[in-house]
C-alpha cells in the first residue's frame, strides 16, 4: 500500500491499488473540531472534483466540509462512521476513513504533501 498523502484542508489519501483510493480526515483535524456527533458521506456513484466539497463532519464546536484531494468517482461512503460519528475521533486515519473513490488522475497527487511536509505545515499553520 502506498503512503498517505495530505491536503492542505487536512485530508488524507491513500492509494489502495492502481486506480482507488481511500480518503478521510488527519488526526490533526478532529484534534481541531473536538468531539464529532454527525458526518455526512457521499453517496455511490458521485462525480467529485479536486478540492471539490464531498462529504461534511460536525463537532461539538464546529461544522466543517470535507474536500476531495483529487477527482473522480465515489465507489463507497463509510456508512459506520455516519452510524457512529465517534469512529472517527477515534481512529481518524484508519476506520474513521470517510470515503472510497475510484481517481481520475492520478498525477493530481504530486499536488498533495508527505506526512512530514503536512505535519511541518501543521506546526507552521495550528489552526
Amino acid at each position: 500500500m502506498e503512503e498517505k498523502k495530505f491536503s492542505k484542508n487536512h485530508e488524507w489519501i491513500q492509494m489502495n491499488n492502481d486506480e482507488t483510493a481511500t480518503v478521510g480526515i488527519t488526526k490533526h483535524a478532529t484534534e481541531m473540531l473536538g468531539d464529532i456527533v454527525f458526518v455526512e458521506v457521499p453517496e455511490k456513484g458521485k462525480n467529485v472534483e479536486a478540492k471539490g466539497q464531498t462529504a461534511i463532519v460536525e463537532s461539538t464546536k464546529a461544522a466543517s466540509d470535507v474536500y476531495s484531494p483529487v477527482s473522480g468517482e465515489v465507489l463507497e461512503g463509510n456508512q459506520a462512521i455516519v452510524n457512529d460519528p465517534s469512529k472517527v475521533n477515534a481512529d481518524p486515519e484508519g476506520e474513521g476513513w470517510f470515503f472510497k473513490i475510484k481517481v481520475k488522475d492520478k498525477l493530481q497527487l504530486n499536488e498533495l504533501m508527505s506526512k512530514d511536509d503536512y505535519e511541518k505545515f501543521t506546526k507552521e499553520n495550528p489552526s
